[in-house]
C-alpha cells in the first residue's frame, strides 16, 4: 500500500501524468478514493512552487547556455501558443480555466510556464493553478469510476 501511495503522489508530481494520471493510478491500485484525491491534489499542487522557482534559477544562472535556451523557448513558444488566447482574453480566470480542463497539456506544468513568461502577479496566478488543479482533480476523483464501470 505504501508504494500504491508513493506512485500516485510521484504521478502526480511528474509533467507526465499529473494528477490526471496519478488519481486514476491509485484508483486502479484499489487504494481508498478520498487517499487517492488527496495524495493526488497534495503532489499536484506542489508543481506550481517548485516549477516556478526552478524557471526563476534557471533562466538566471543557464540563460547562456545555448542547449538550455533552445528548450526553454521551445517550451514557452509552445505554452505561449496553447494559452495565449485564455489569458489574453481572461487574464488570470483564463489561467485558473486552461488548468482546470483535464486534458493533456493543459495542467500545472503548461499553466506556470505562461503564468511565467505573461508574467502574472505570483500570489493571483498561484491561486488561479491551484484552484484549476483542485477542480480538475475533482473532476477526473468524480468521473474515473464511472468511466471504468461503463467500459
Amino acid at each position: 500500500m505504501f508504494y500504491d501511495i508513493l506512485w500516485t503522489f510521484l504521478i502526480s508530481l511528474s509533467p507526465f501524468g499529473e494528477a490526471r494520471v496519478g488519481i486514476p493510478y491509485g484508483v486502479a491500485q484499489e487504494l481508498p478514493l478520498l487517499l487517492v484525491f488527496i495524495i493526488g491534489l497534495s503532489g499536484n499542487l506542489l508543481v506550481f512552487p517548485i516549477f516556478y522557482k526552478a524557471i526563476e534559477i534557471a533562466n538566471k544562472y543557464l540563460w547562456k547556455n545555448k542547449t538550455y535556451k533552445k528548450g526553454a523557448l521551445y517550451l514557452a513558444l509552445r505554452a505561449r501558443t496553447k494559452t495565449q488566447n485564455v489569458i489574453k482574453k481572461y487574464g488570470v480566470w483564463g489561467l485558473m480555466v486552461f488548468v482546470m480542463i483535464p486534458l493533456p497539456v493543459t495542467g500545472a506544468y503548461i499553466g506556470t510556464i505562461a503564468a511565467f513568461i505573461f508574467r502574472i502577479n505570483y500570489q493571483k496566478s498561484y491561486i488561479a493553478v491551484s484552484i484549476g488543479i483542485t477542480l480538475s482533480s475533482i473532476m477526473v476523483t468524480i468521473l474515473w469510476p464511472i468511466l471504468v464501470s461503463i467500459f
